[in-house]
């Protein structure tokens, strides 16, 4: 493997990527490595979930700290970093969606939401299938969305962005309709499920409302600010 060049910023991702060569096995353990960020941030996020401050704990954890949700905040945290410490890992200079903290936190939590309802809904006794159906296609509709925002946060179009991170809040209000209708009132399991549901639903639309507020300031800022920097 080689990267000569990979320190610029993710609007310019691929153009910065130089002499970047990595085969398939390359791209799987680096792959894997992103995995096991998703994994790690849902265990810091199981253990904090008691905490009303829990996603900005979880970011603490995750060494992102209270303003990291932008990918350019991300990279200038991790290029300081690897500056402090010297020579970094060849793997730790690529930069690619999967290391977004917006897209590790959506993934985790959403996993955990598309995880315990799978379990739940697979027995019919529990959850009426139609139910079952209509709020797991809500969560995917909603994470697809999300990460379609977040791939437009990556290229710096913030305008798209904040009109896809819209698409995924109404797919989110989909499913908490859905979990609040009188209808899952009487099925005792959902109801047992639904608290904590609710909560990372929550927490997903706080994340979002956060990511769309610093765009909308980013698109409000006059360009005269943007050439002195």
């Amino acid at each position: 493997m080689s990267n000569s060049d990979s320190d610029g910023g993710s609007e310019h991702q691929w153009e910065d990527r130089g002499d970047l060569v990595w085969n398939e096995f390359d791209w799987e353990r680096y792959l894997r490595e992103q995995d096991e960020a998703i994994k790690r941030y849902l265990h810091f996020y199981e253990g904090c979930k008691i905490s009303a401050d829990r996603i900005d704990l979880v970011a603490e954890k995750m060494n992102w700290g209270h303003d990291d949700w932008s990918e350019e905040a991300a990279l200038d945290e991790a290029d300081s970093a690897e500056s402090e410490e010297g020579a970094a890992d060849e793997t730790d200079e690529v930069y690619t969606l999967h290391k977004n903290p917006i897209f590790i936190a959506t993934k985790a939590i959403y996993l955990s939401l598309d995880r315990s309802w799978q379990t739940l809904a697979s027995d019919p006794a529990k959850v009426p299938q139609p139910m079952a159906v209509a709020l797991l296609a809500s969560f995917h509709r909603g994470e697809e969305h999300a990460v379609q925002a977040i791939h437009a946060l990556d290229f710096g179009d913030y305008a798209m962005a904040v009109s896809l991170f819209k698409r995924a809040l109404s797919a989110l209000n989909s499913s908490l309709s859905l979990l609040t209708d009188d209808s899952a009132g009487h099925h005792r399991h959902v109801l047992a499920w639904r608290e904590d549901a609710l909560a990372r639903c929550f927490d997903l639309r706080e994340v979002w409302l956060r990511v769309i507020a610093e765009c909308r300031d980013e698109l409000e800022r006059p360009v005269d600010d943007e050439d002195e920097d």
